[in-house]
């Protein structure tokens, strides 16, 4: 089973997005500590990826969680969330 946990960083982030993103981020959380973090992974609507030496996941069209493994996928460690920019192709 994973354990999700949030750093003061991320919890700060949190608190100041929109209620649906907290909503949306809780349901993430749930998810991960039932199914764990390599079902999550496969489920397209997460668009789960890894960036750098982190991954994210979506939890809107604009934002994103941001975490890291620790203990072989035991702890999922929230490290950002936020408004994730994308740019328009016109």
């Amino acid at each position: 089973m994973n354990q999700v946990i949030l750093n003061k960083k991320a919890q700060k982030q949190l608190r100041k997005t929109p209620a649906y993103i907290q909503a949306n981020f809780q349901k993430w959380v749930r998810d991960v500590e039932r199914l764990g973090i390599e079902e999550i992974r496969k489920i397209p609507g997460y668009h789960d990826e890894p960036v750098s030496w982190y991954r994210s996941t979506r939890l809107s069209r604009s934002y994103r969680a941001y975490y890291v493994e620790q203990n072989g996928e035991i702890i999922i460690e929230v490290i950002g969330v936020n408004n994730h920019e994308y740019k328009k192709i016109r």
